[in-house]
């Protein structure tokens, strides 16, 4: 591998500080995301806002992250890995406070999107500091516990989100995690040393970051509103400007999103399809339980917190063990199993009802969270090893597009079947069933997508030789 330029001393306690201070941001954004979805129903409820426009309070951040990943992760690469890490938790911060203080749902809406902006800017370089400092040995351990860090996050989220929104209302959640947000800044700001820029001197590929984010922004706005004939025209011009985008990117020198990564290598290409489809399946889980819930099962947000913790608690136990094990065992074998275990567990849920038990549901998120620790560290580190430390930025930015394009595109399908089973109006008692069906449909499809995944993780092929 070609060794990275501009890396400082990675003696102990350099890892350690840098451990330290990729796992507090990693924790920052899953809290927040998991925390938001168990204070949706407070807020449909403050802006009168319907299912779809309800989604798009999740939606939004999601959308604004993918479009703005890779072209960070690349002026990361640049510029610096640690001072566009540094921007992203402020500019996330802020955006947070912002948030608190929404007026309309407009207002919020566009607060999430300032918040998925910094989100993009966190995601596209921390997991490229990691992968700078840690060698191929440790890294697998490293990642699982930055993996870890997330899991805590979503774990802890339902629980507290569920507290704040209960004690101070759902604006609480947003404030409380500005206030986590500053500490964030300021452990990172003192304790992280040194710069990181493996690609220091090459040009910043402009008109390709452009066309990116439309591409992805029109995608995605066009799979929110299928079947409407706007939504298909979007996609086809999303599908325009994705081949476009390949076609600009294998003649400009220094491009945004290096093809070549997914021509030369199998590993990465098959690894990152992976990526796309399982959270294609499982990222909207914790949106339509905390729907369920609140509504069906007429839980408190904190009740419904504390149910939805036993997916996350079982990653975040979890994680490091997995990542561990792909330092040793092969990244495919370890993966392709825990995407079965994830069919497993949303077959389960294809049943649910009214009168489905708590008992019930918490076993099948724990199944859930078995199957994704057992997929994402080893995943994670099949990437991570598979392309030149130089192009790290690009490859933790490409695999945090694939992850934010799935969770976009989990919504999407969430929000497809609610507008045509439910339609565009408030969850009532006298839409429950609707709501249900809706629901079981969903979840359908999701295993259906974890199914055809389990063979896109075995085609990936060995990561050693």
């Amino acid at each position: 591998m070609t060794a990275p330029r501009s890396e400082p001393h990675t003696g102990v306690v350099s890892k350690r500080a840098v451990l330290l201070a990729a796992t507090l941001a990693s924790f920052l954004t899953p809290f927040m995301g998991s925390a938001v979805n168990v204070a949706l129903p407070s807020i449909g409820r403050e802006f009168e806002m319907d299912a779809v426009l309800l989604g798009w309070v999740a939606a939004s951040y999601i959308l604004a992250a993918a479009a703005f990943l890779v072209p960070f992760g690349r002026l990361a690469d640049i510029h610096g890995r640690r001072r566009v890490f540094v921007l992203g938790i402020l500019l996330y911060t802020v955006s947070s406070a912002l948030a608190g203080l929404a007026t309309s749902g407009q207002w919020l809406i566009a607060a999430r999107v300032a918040q998925g902006i910094g989100g993009a800017m966190i995601f596209g370089t921390s997991v490229a500091i990691l992968t700078s400092v840690f060698p191929a040995g440790e890294r697998g351990h490293a990642l699982g516990i930055n993996a870890a860090a997330v899991y805590l996050g979503i774990s802890l989220g339902p629980f507290l989100g569920g507290f704040l929104t209960e004690s101070f209302g759902w604006r609480g959640v947003f404030i409380a995690n500005a206030g986590l947000g500053l500490l964030t800044a300021a452990v990172v700001i003192f304790w992280l040393r040194g710069e990181w820029a493996g690609a220091k001197g090459e040009r910043f590929d402009l008109w390709g970051s452009i066309l990116y984010g439309a591409t992805v922004t029109t995608m995605m706005l066009g799979l929110t509103r299928i079947p409407a004939a706007s939504g298909g025209w979007l996609v086809l011009a999303g599908a325009a400007g994705l081949a476009a985008l390949l076609w600009w990117e294998r003649r400009v020198e220094y491009a945004v999103l290096n093809t070549s990564l997914f021509r030369k290598s199998r590993v990465f290409a098959f690894s990152n399809l992976a990526a796309l489809v399982n959270y294609s399946a499982t990222s909207a889980v914790s949106f339509l339980m905390s729907l369920h819930l609140q509504y069906v099962k007429g839980f408190t947000p904190a009740t419904a917190g504390i149910v939805l913790v036993a997916q996350p608690i079982v990653m975040c136990a979890l994680s490091p063990f997995a990542g561990r094990l792909s330092d040793r065992v092969e990244s495919r074998t370890v993966a392709s199993i825990g995407m079965a275990i994830t069919v497993v567990g949303l077959l389960l849920f294809t049943t649910i009802s009214a009168a489905t038990s708590v008992t019930f549901i918490v076993v099948g998120l724990a199944v859930l969270g078995l199957g994704f620790a057992l997929f994402s560290s080893p995943n994670m580190n099949a990437i991570m090893c598979s392309v030149e430390t130089r192009f790290s930025g690009v490859a933790s930015a490409t695999l945090g597009t694939a992850r934010l394009v799935g969770q976009m595109l989990s919504m999407g399908i969430a929000m497809l079947v609610f507008s045509v089973v439910v339609g565009k109006v408030q969850i009532e008692p006298s839409r429950y069933p609707q709501f249900l069906s809706a629901s079981r449909t969903i979840y359908a499809v999701f295993a259906a997508l974890s199914f055809a995944g389990i063979f896109a993780s075995l085609a990936r092929g060995r990561v050693r030789s």
